[in-house]
């Protein structure tokens, strides 16, 4: 087993999509999950705590990064402009590998419960990320966590059109048209 080549927490999070898809969440163990990666159980360990972290796995980087984008819009940038910057920002952490595994993941995810709340707790902490970058920002709270919802919503809707696109062209566009889209259709609550 080759434990020490690079890129083994980007290995461990592929092989545990792609068994996640192939045989489902429950059936997998993190000893298959390694030894598809190529590492050993105790590298495995060294990167995630359970194989249910696999499925956040870059949360902390990619909280950074739409915190970062937010807290640095133009100083007259309104709440979904600032949004719009963090998502922007956050865009960077998504490359082919991401692409690649978006369809898997989503099926993993709708297949297993436990996969589905972790997800949903994944949605809860970025969307509190944005409302804080916002808030800070001097964005009173409801609006921040208005525009914060939206900004996860577009996130996942950009996502998910991204994903199943035929090209890895860059992320940053398709979350920024759900961000528009989301932002028309506001106009029409009333």
């Amino acid at each position: 087993m080759a434990r020490w080549e690079p890129g083994a927490r980007e290995r461990l999070v592929v092989a545990a999509v792609d068994l996640f898809a192939e045989q489902g969440y429950d059936a997998t163990t993190v000893a298959q999950i390694a030894e598809r990666a190529g590492v050993t159980r105790s590298t495995f360990f060294r990167h995630f705590p359970d194989k249910r972290e696999l499925l956040v796995a870059g949360q902390d980087a990619l909280s950074r990064l739409l915190a970062e984008g937010i807290a640095e819009a133009p100083p007259e940038a309104g709440p979904l402009e600032a949004v719009a910057a963090g998502l922007s920002r956050a865009s960077s952490a998504f490359g082919p590998m991401n692409h690649e595994i978006g369809p898997r993941l989503k099926a993993a995810v709708a297949a297993s419960t436990e996969l589905q709340e972790r997800d949903i707790l994944k949605s809860v902490g970025l969307a509190a990320t944005m409302t804080a970058a916002l808030v800070a920002r001097g964005v009173p709270d409801p609006i921040a966590q208005l525009a914060g919802e939206l900004g996860i919503l577009a996130f996942k809707r950009g996502y998910a059109e991204w994903s199943e696109a035929d090209s890895a062209d860059e992320f940053a566009p398709y979350a920024l048209k759900a961000l528009a889209d989301l932002r028309a259709a506001t106009a029409s609550l009333g």
